[in-house]
C-alpha cells in the first residue's frame, strides 16, 4: 500500500507553492543546516488535509490504512503523544464525573485525566512477581470481582504491555468488561511494534491508544487512538479537545510512512530483533517468558544485583538504557537496531560484568486510604513537605518510583508510616513531596 498522506504533502511541496502560512520557516531549511523535512511542513491550506475535519482527505486515508492494518474500525493520529490519546480515550469512554477501573500501575497521563474528568477510580492490583521482581499482568477474575463490587463502573483502563514488556490477557480481560457492559481500553503506548509480529490481542479492546514513537521508527510525539465501535469522528471530536490545533503535518506524514515501511522491511527487520533479543536473554540474566507470563519478545529486560550500578556502566561504554530501578535494566530494542548495534549491546553488557539475579525487591504495600477524588487533589492548594516528614497528609502528586513502577500513593490518598518504610527501602531518593495544603 501506499502512503497517501506523505504522498500528497510530497507532490504539494515539489509544486513550490508560494508559502504565506504556518509554519514560519515557509519550507526552507531551518537556520544552522539542522535537518528537518520543511518542505512537507504545511498546515490546513485546502489541499493538505484536516485532521480534525470531516471531508474525506489525505489523512483520513492514512488513518484508515493504519485502521485497517491492525484491525480496528477507527483510527485518528495523535501529534501530542499517548497522553493525548489517554485523555481523549477516556473522555470518549468514561465521560465526566463516572466511575472506572483503572490499572494501579497506569501511567501519570492516566490520573491526570481522572482528575480532569472527575472520575472515580476503582483500582485494580497487580500480583508481585517474587522472583522477578516486577508486577505481573492484570488478573481477569481481578476485574471480574471489581466489576461485580462496583456495577456503577462503565470503563476499564488497563496497561499492556507494561515498562518491564509484561503482557496482560486482553481478551480474557474484554470478555470480562463486555460481559457486564463495560469498555476496554488498553494504554498500549509500548506495544506499537506487537501487531506488526503477528499479535492480535488488542483488536479484542475497545479503545487503544498506542506510541508509534516508542518502538516504531517515528518522530516523537507521533502516536495513535484506535478504536472499535467508535466512528472516526468521535475519535476526532475528543482528539480535538486535547490536542493542538496546529497538528504537525511532519508528526502525521511520518506516522503514515512508518506503517508503509513496517508492512514491508519492517517487519521483517523486527522479526529480526526478536531472534537477537532472544539470544541476548540466552546469554545474560533477564526477564524471561514462563507459564502465566507473557512478554513482549523484543524487549530486554536484564536482571542485575544492582540495575542502576549496571546502567551506569552501560552508559560509560556508550549504551544508554531505556531505565534501570534496583535490580533490572531495560533497553528498548527496534527494528533500527540491527547486528553492529547487538554486538555492541552484547560487548558492553559481558565487559560491565554486572548482570545476575536481582536483589529481593519487596512487593508495594496495601493502597492507602483514598481522602480526596482525584479532581479536588489535583486543583486543591498545595504544599511542599519533607517525604520524609509527610505521615498523615494527603499526596497532591504520585509518590513512587515512576516510571514504571507501580504509585505507592496516589493522589488523594494519605500516606502512611509504611508506605514511607517502603520507600526507603526500595531506595527511593526523592526528598520532598507535593500534599494538600491545610488538610491533616
Amino acid at each position: 500500500m501506499g502512503a497517501p498522506l506523505y504522498e500528497a504533502l510530497r507532490a504539494l511541496a515539489d509544486r513550490r507553492p508560494l508559502r504565506l502560512d504556518m509554519p514560519g520557516h515557509h519550507g526552507t531549511p531551518l537556520p544552522g543546516g539542522m535537518p528537518w523535512p520543511s518542505h512537507i511542513d504545511f498546515t490546513e491550506n485546502g489541499d493538505t488535509g484536516d485532521l480534525y475535519g470531516g471531508e474525506p482527505d489525505a489523512i483520513q486515508a492514512a488513518e484508515a490504512l493504519w485502521a485497517e492494518g491492525l484491525g480496528f474500525d477507527s483510527c485518528l493520529f495523535l501529534t501530542g503523544g499517548s497522553t493525548q490519546g489517554i485523555h481523549a480515550g477516556l473522555a470518549l469512554l468514561a465521560g465526566c464525573g463516572s466511575a472506572a477501573a483503572v490499572d494501579r500501575g497506569s501511567h501519570r497521563a492516566v490520573y491526570h485525566a481522572l482528575a480532569l474528568l472527575d472520575l472515580d477510580p476503582v483500582f485494580l492490583p497487580r500480583p508481585w512477581l517474587e522472583e522477578e521482581g516486577v508486577a505481573g499482568p492484570i488478573d481477569p477474575l481481578a476485574v471480574e470481582e471489581a466489576l461485580r463490587a462496583r456495577p456503577d463502573v462503565k470503563t476499564v483502563c488497563i496497561t499492556s504491555p507494561t515498562y518491564y514488556g509484561v503482557l496482560s490477557d486482553i481478551p480474557a480481560i474484554a470478555a470480562v468488561c463486555h460481559a457486564h457492559g463495560v469498555k476496554l481500553m488498553v494504554d498500549g503506548a509500548h506495544g506499537a511494534h506487537l501487531p506488526f509480529l503477528g499479535y492480535e490481542g488488542f483488536r479484542a479492546a475497545d479503545v487503544v491508544v498506542m506510541s508509534a514513537h516508542k518502538t516504531l521508527p517515528a518522530p516523537g510525539q507521533s502516536a495513535l487512538l484506535l478504536a472499535n465501535g467508535f466512528p472516526l469522528s468521535a475519535l476526532q471530536r475528543w482528539g480535538s479537545v486535547y490536542g493542538s490545533s496546529s497538528p504537525s503535518y511532519v508528526l502525521m506524514a511520518a506516522l503514515d510512512e512508518a506503517r508503509r515501511y513496517m508492512e514491508g522491511e519492517g517487519a521483517a527487520r523486527y522479526r529480526e530483533t526478536v531472534r537477537r533479543t532472544r539470544a541476548l536473554r540466552r546469554r545474560f540474566p533477564a526477564l524471561g517468558e514462563r507459564e502465566g507470563l507473557a512478554l513482549d519478545p523484543a524487549r530486554l529486560t536484564l536482571s542485575s544485583p544492582d540495575g542502576f550500578a549496571l546502567a551506569r556502566a552501560l552508559r560509560e561504554r556508550g549504551a544508554y538504557p531505556e531505565m534501570a530501578d534496583a535490580g533490572h535494566v531495560v533497553c528498548i530494542l527496534t527494528c533500527a537496531d540491527g547486528a553492529a548495534e547487538f554486538t555492541r549491546l552484547e560487548g558492553a553488557l559481558a565487559d560491565a560484568g554486572l548482570t545476575g539475579p536481582c536483589p529481593p525487591i519487596p512487593a508495594p504495600p496495601p493502597s492507602p486510604a483514598a481522602v480526596l477524588r482525584p479532581r479536588r487533589a489535583l486543583f486543591a492548594p498545595r504544599e511542599t513537605v519533607p517525604l520524609a516528614r509527610s505521615a498523615g497528609r494527603i499526596a497532591a502528586e504520585q509518590i513512587a518510583p515512576y516510571p514504571p513502577g507501580v504509585p505507592v500513593i496516589a493522589p488523594g490518598e494519605r500516606i502512611e508510616k509504611k508506605h514511607l518504610a517502603y520507600l526507603r527501602e526500595i531506595g527511593y531518593n526523592k526528598a520532598y513531596c507535593d500534599v494538600i495544603l491545610g488538610e491533616e
